[in-house]
């Protein structure tokens, strides 16, 4: 007997009304940068129309932030040779000194730099784990494996991240110290 799958019909504007904000907020925290940041909305949202051709899906707001953080995480690779963004989050920039701010600056590049240097997977766990605050659990679930494939993974990111952020500031110093001694 054959049976005909009947298609769903998605209301696109119910799920881009519903889900718009986050996903404009995940990638933006990911890129820093409003034309990059729009470019990827777009493209999160037409990844999204390709996988309802293949699929139904349950968790709107789960499959959007993970296809806006991939996006975002392919962004900052594509940009890979220009400079990044300094933008700094507005609620966070009126409540610190001159000083504090030029740090987060620094701090927010630095970081997008080593995002777009991590292996995807690595990169993707931490900005789903950490940037949009998800659990163990619907990271799991998002990206079809296991806690504890997803807790070893953020430990990775973490550590990699970590060189990563040392790695220019250790550079720095040392370049600066023997700029002294020779000054000196």
């Amino acid at each position: 007997m054959f049976i005909e799958r009947v298609p769903v019909k998605t209301d696109w504007t119910q799920i881009a009304a519903t889900h718009g904000a986050m996903v404009w907020q995940t990638i933006y925290r990911i890129l820093g940068h409003d034309a990059d940041a729009a470019d990827c909305f777009q493209e999160t949202f037409i990844a999204a129309l390709s996988v309802t051709r293949r699929e139904t899906v349950a968790n709107w707001g789960g499959l959007l932030r993970r296809l806006a953080t991939l996006r975002a995480i392919d962004a900052l690779r594509r940009r890979r040779q220009e400079p990044i963004p300094n933008p700094l989050d507005e609620s966070i920039a009126g409540r610190i000194g001159p000083v504090e701010e030029a740090q987060a600056r620094e701090l927010s590049v630095r970081l997008r730099e080593a995002l777009r240097d991590l292996p995807a997977t690595q990169a993707e766990v931490f900005c789903l784990r950490h940037l949009s605050e998800m659990s163990y659990e619907e990271i799991a679930g998002q990206i079809g494996t296991s806690v504890d494939v997803v807790g070893v993974t953020l430990h990775r990111a973490r550590a990699g991240l970590r060189d990563k952020l040392q790695q220019p500031t250790q550079t720095k110093r040392r370049s600066q110290t023997a700029g002294e001694v020779s000054n000196g």
